[in-house]
């Protein structure tokens, strides 16, 4: 890795963040707040949020094993994803890497920051070859992302490669595992001490069953979490999330049950799947959803649509040719799928 400061946009670098009521007594004691231009009544809504989201963090340190400072939380994955464009592309002139297909959010943050978007496509199993991601890396390449289990695929990508990304790219790795709960793979955060250019995205929208309360975690170095924290909007984690996400940390035994019974609706769907005489194929997965190709994909998401069953029709991504993505609901919900699958006709 080139040293950081090279890496992060020179504004960036030399920016001095805005400083909050909140920040300005860190550290001591504090009953009686006159600082901010609250209104004294209404609590505990009348108060901004912790802008550090201090105790949440410290919960999320027990559940992850990841030390305080090594956390940033965003109003979603989608904040940690822009912010890395934010503070380490130069708009017009930087590019950044990633695999094809993945989580579309990437290049729009990239279009939105007036930065250069290249692909490279994955083979016939949905796996991408370190050497062929570096081949198409320049001098300004600052990021390179990937998707692991990928989205829409539902595949976990290759360990060794991914290390070898790691090992021989200079600039940042973005490795998003916002589906990692649901793999047999193991989280790349053990990587974190060995390679300070990694950044993890995770959130609580998928395993933890929290997707509205919008709360996305990095993991990286303590000097990456740094310069996140001084670009982020101050207040940027609301109270009412902070509170539902401490509830959830609570009791992460609760999640483990939703995963392994996820995990087995995922088996009996899929293998359902195999007997419909409209599918075509079905590729291996690692998350709570599944890739399927059908023999009409529009069709039939016009089909399912008209029952009042919504799934996702990933007919025009690329190497996603009339193929739907189909996510794991409760064991009604996928009968509901399947029984109008079964009554489908071509």
């Amino acid at each position: 890795m080139i040293s950081l400061e090279q890496l992060v946009r020179p504004n960036i670098w030399s920016l001095a963040p805005y400083s909050s009521a909140r920040d300005e007594y860190s550290g001591k004691e504090a009953h009686t707040f006159l600082d901010a231009n609250e209104n004294p009544y209404n609590e505990p809504y009348n108060r901004y949020p912790d802008p550090l989201q201090r105790e949440l963090k410290q919960r999320l340190s027990k559940v992850k094993g990841i030390p305080a400072e090594n956390i940033f939380l965003g109003n979603g994955s989608d904040e940690a994803i822009d912010l890395a464009f934010r503070v380490f592309c130069e708009p017009g002139r930087d590019n950044v890497v990633a695999i094809a297909p993945t989580y579309g959010m990437y290049q729009v943050c990239a279009d939105i920051n007036d930065v250069e978007y290249r692909t490279v496509l994955l083979d016939e199993h949905y796996q991408f070859s370190a050497d062929a991601l570096l081949a198409a890396c320049d001098a300004r390449t600052k990021i390179v992302w990937l998707c692991s289990p990928n989205n829409p695929t539902g595949n976990s990508l290759d360990r060794d490669e991914m290390l070898k990304v790691l090992s021989r790219f200079e600039g940042i790795v973005v490795v998003d595992e916002a589906y990692i709960d649901f793999a047999q793979q193991p989280t790349m955060r053990t990587e974190l001490a060995a390679h300070p250019n990694l950044i993890i995205l995770q959130t609580m929208s998928k395993a933890w069953g929290a997707a509205a309360i919008r709360l996305g975690m990095a993991f990286a170095s303590r000097d990456i979490i740094a310069i996140y924290n001084k670009v982020k909007y101050p207040y940027n984690v609301n109270l009412l999330t902070q509170q539902q996400a401490l509830e959830a940390l609570s009791d992460p035994f609760e999640v483990d049950k939703w995963v392994k019974t996820l995990l087995q609706e995922r088996t009996r769907l899929m293998q359902a799947f195999r007997d419909l005489p409209c599918c075509e194929q079905l590729f291996k997965t690692d998350a709570n959803f599944f890739l399927a190709r059908m023999n009409d994909a529009q069709k039939i998401y016009d089909y399912l649509v008209d029952q009042g069953i919504i799934v996702r029709n990933r007919n025009r991504v690329q190497l996603c040719r009339n193929c739907l993505r189909i996510t794991i609901g409760t064991r009604s919900e996928n009968s509901e799928l399947l029984a109008a699958l079964r009554q489908y006709n071509e």
